[in-house]
């Protein structure tokens, strides 16, 4: 099983005014291949920005925080922002917090087409996505 970092999310009240802020600041780039994979019908149609830096990207995401509720699950990913790993075996990475004992949401493919995420908590209460794209 691999386990790398593919991206940063974080949650705002302004998309446009954060765009601006880490294009400009930052000379982060837009990432548009990822509008064409975004899924608006499963429960999360908020704004999002897509960037990247060369090698990670960054999803700056309108804040919901009631997307936990809508799809019934206890952490909410659109709260505070999370931090993203794609790894190439969801099933044993759940495994593996299965034996570890962490709880975990398993909201399968709902925000992004083909991509079956599960987000946790680590120690502090950061939110973590873990993510496989499906073939």
């Amino acid at each position: 099983m691999k386990i790398k970092l593919h991206h940063v999310n974080l949650c705002t009240t302004d998309v446009p005014a954060m765009d601006e802020f880490y294009r400009s600041v930052l000379d982060l780039e837009p990432e548009p291949t990822l509008n064409d994979v975004r899924d608006t019908a499963q429960g999360y149609a908020g704004s999002v920005a897509f960037l990247h830096d060369g090698a990670t990207q960054f999803h700056l995401a309108q804040k919901d925080l009631a997307v936990g509720f809508r799809k019934k699950h206890a952490v909410n990913p659109l709260e505070r922002g999370h931090i993203a790993f794609r790894t190439d075996d969801i099933a044993a990475f759940k495994k593996r917090l299965d034996e570890k004992g962490i709880p975990y949401s398993d909201y399968g493919a709902w925000a992004m087409n083909g991509w079956h995420q599960i987000f946790f908590y680590d120690p502090e209460g950061n939110i973590i996505e873990v993510h496989q794209v499906e073939a």
